[in-house]
């Protein structure tokens, strides 16, 4: 049984915090139908990690993806997955710990990775941007353009969409209706990533729908 800590979501100057880690992964499988790894399979396909390449998940709650993302990368490749939340990667450790996959999480902001530039050749950021204020977006773009390496690319999902349009309850929470992920296209632009491909998630999560994704990518040297 979790405490009334782990089922609170703690609001804080950058964004909302989750604690309630085995509450959000009852309720990801709630939303998915009980087929979380379907939707993970598939986010995946869109950003397609190799064999041996570099992946960071940020704000990786606890740590599905990150899990997943690893036995794409194989035993060559490497995964960290780091989140806000001290509950969410307690968790995450455990899930990794039991599939016996080795992962790195780590408890920091993404406002301010641990990590050098040019460290990654994937970021993922999924269902995790609303969670912050706008100046805690530009500055988690601006870090995640900093650990990307020439030719490195970001998968961003989260809701989109004209508000009044969304058809999933989850997407009129108040946070999540703060964001409409095609806005996040100039940021990108700004820290110079170049945006190839978005648009609306072919399949809707279980009960979710309204999620849309961005690829952008970091442009080679000449």
């Amino acid at each position: 049984m979790t405490n009334m800590a782990e089922r609170s979501a703690v609001p804080h100057p950058t964004g909302n915090i989750l604690h309630w880690a085995f509450g959000y992964d009852l309720l990801v499988w709630l939303l998915s139908l009980g087929k979380e790894q379907t939707y993970r399979d598939n986010t995946l396909n869109l950003v397609r990690p190799k064999s041996g390449e570099s992946v960071l998940d940020v704000g990786c709650g606890t740590g599905t993806l990150a899990i997943a993302a690893k036995r794409r990368v194989g035993p060559s490749g490497r995964v960290c997955g780091i989140d806000a939340s001290p509950e969410m990667i307690r968790r995450a450790r455990k899930k990794a710990d039991k599939a016996a996959v080795e992962v790195t999480f780590e408890n920091v902001f993404v406002q301010k990775l641990p990590f050098p530039d040019a460290a990654f050749d994937v970021v993922l950021s999924v269902t995790m941007l609303h969670h912050l204020s706008r100046e805690a977006r530009r500055q988690c773009i601006h870090e995640i353009r900093r650990v990307l390496r020439p030719g490195g690319r970001i998968l961003a999902i989260d809701f989109g969409g004209p508000v009044n349009e969304r058809r999933s309850w989850i997407s009129h929470f108040h946070h999540h209706g703060k964001i409409d992920l095609s806005q996040m296209i100039p940021l990108l632009n700004d820290d110079g990533l170049q945006s190839v491909e978005s648009g609306a998630i072919g399949r809707s999560f279980g009960l979710v729908s309204d999620l849309h994704f961005i690829i952008a990518v970091v442009p080679e040297r000449n």
